[in-house]
């Protein structure tokens, strides 16, 4: 009998996982992972309900479960980075790096020392594999695929990971769990920063970085607000500029147009959007999966960011790295984010960081 350890995170997704596996006829083993040990804004320790819930879980569908602290690697591996790109002027994105730094990381060592031979997650994604290469796929439900997510994973970390939920939509996941009497039916969805939760974003960045207020300029230069640090504010923002009361608003609404960080500035227009367009981009460096194209020029489906339709680019591989051409020009592409590929028979080819944004 195959031996499967289950991430398991007290949602939902991560239970009828668990519970599809048994009933499959692997012995399943079930781990917890603390990753954040600071409280909400309520005094509460969210890990410490999810722990509940997802021990609650184990014993309903009768499988033995461990709990794990990797606090200290996430800290390390996956916030410091955070923090690093905010204070560069980025908007990150933790969960990509939560995947390959930590799920598929100090997690599958540990899985490993509890005699697994595979791993399994919650995701909505589908793995297959052909003449010895491991392929990621988008999952059946759309609405929900994480392919996006795991586009820094490599084939190492691919060979051993089963996703159950592949070819399921989430009401069926519900309804499994449901059916099964699972205390997680009905949960709602983990939202917010990796690991960490929902909290008030303003709040809890200034805790580890300290703001620092600047002039808010129109792109003419001229200066008509303060801002209470560049790092709270993404390209294209409409809400919570505080520069309401400007003359001439008939013209429409403000909104963040770039930021500079050499001179502390957030600047904005208003009305019509047409300088948040770009038309392709360059990455920092690139994984490849499942292995590096041949080509370093061809067609293929990108994403800028999860649940994006796919849009139409063209690749060109340049060292490590990867500049896209969009076929149709793209709204406010963000330095920090991941752009991923895919191919037309839905293989997500991998990602990079958007590094550099082009335009004509």
């Amino acid at each position: 009998m195959k031996t499967v350890v289950v991430g398991m995170s007290g949602g939902v997704d991560s239970s009828v996982t668990a519970l599809l596996l048994k009933n499959q006829g692997y012995k399943v083993i079930g781990l917890f992972m603390k990753n954040w040990e600071e409280k909400d804004a309520q005094g509460r320790c969210t890990s410490t309900q999810d722990y509940d819930d997802a021990r609650k879980v184990c014993d309903k569908i009768g499988i033995p479960y461990y709990s794990v602290n990797f606090s200290k690697e996430y800290y390390e591996k996956v916030f410091e980075y955070f923090l690093e790109s905010y204070k560069q002027g980025r908007t990150p994105n933790p969960d990509v790096l939560c995947n390959r730094e930590i799920k598929f990381g100090p997690f599958l060592e540990r899985a490993k020392m509890l005699g697994a031979d595979y791993i399994a997650t919650g995701h909505y994604a589908k793995k297959e594999t052909t003449n010895g290469l491991h392929y990621l796929k988008k999952a059946l439900d759309k609405n929900k695929d994480q392919s996006y997510f795991l586009n820094q994973l490599n084939q190492e970390q691919l060979a051993n990971v089963l996703f159950p939920l592949s070819d399921l939509t989430k009401p069926q996941v519900r309804e499994i769990a449901s059916q099964n009497g699972l205390i997680t039916a009905e949960k709602k969805d983990s939202t917010g920063i990796c690991f960490i939760g929902e909290r008030n974003f303003r709040e809890f960045l200034s805790k580890y970085l300290p703001a620092q207020p600047g002039e808010i300029k129109t792109i003419n230069g001229k200066t008509i607000g303060t801002h209470q640090g560049l790092m709270y504010y993404t390209i294209g923002q409409h809400k919570g500029l505080g520069i309401g009361g400007q003359k001439d608003e008939a013209q429409g609404a403000w909104f963040v147009a770039k930021k500079d960080l050499t001179t502390n500035t957030l600047y904005v227009e208003q009305g019509k959007d047409d300088s948040l367009y770009s038309t392709g981009l360059i990455t920092a460096g690139f994984n490849w999966i499942p292995q590096k194209p041949e080509q370093t020029k061809f067609e293929c489906f990108a994403k800028f960011r999860y649940r994006q339709a796919d849009q139409q680019v063209t690749a060109e591989i340049i060292g490590d790295n990867v500049k896209l051409t969009f076929k149709e020009p793209q709204r406010a592409i963000t330095q920090g984010q991941f752009a991923v590929l895919y191919d037309s028979q839905e293989n997500c080819l991998g990602g990079g960081e958007i590094n550099e944004i082009l335009k004509d």
